[in-house]
């Protein structure tokens, strides 16, 4: 099934963001918009079939939100971001509900939580 909620998170500064998302995370930019010339930044990123939006507009969202993402193997999404500079926020650890997960703060304060669950990782 395809995704059928994309989350929104509120963003400061898109060069940082950016970088984060995608030169960190690993996300591609899907399309991006902005009304004019130094107008604020509304962008959509997708990475391995999860999209988000990023928004730089005061009236969408506040800063400080917070998304949960399944992935396949929250130790080796972890790996890979850690190849790029990342730092988790929490470590990676097991959880009592049966899942791996660690926590990731992008440059705004958003939190973003990467879990899989134990019996499918490899």
């Amino acid at each position: 099934m395809p995704q059928t909620v994309i989350p929104q998170l509120r963003i400061t500064n898109s060069e940082q963001s950016l970088g984060f998302y995608v030169n960190g995370l690993g996300f591609k930019i899907d399309w991006q918009h902005r009304f004019g010339p130094r107008y604020p930044l509304f962008v959509q990123l997708t990475r391995q079939g999860q999209t988000i939006f990023l928004t730089e507009h005061m009236g969408d969202c506040e800063v400080g939100g917070a998304v949960y993402f399944i992935v396949q193997d929250a130790g080796h999404t972890l790996s890979e971001f850690e190849q790029h500079g990342v730092v988790a926020t929490n470590p990676l650890s097991n959880t009592s509900w049966g899942t791996s997960e660690f926590l990731l703060t992008d440059p705004d304060g958003n939190r973003l939580r990467f879990a899989s669950e134990l019996q499918q990782q490899t």
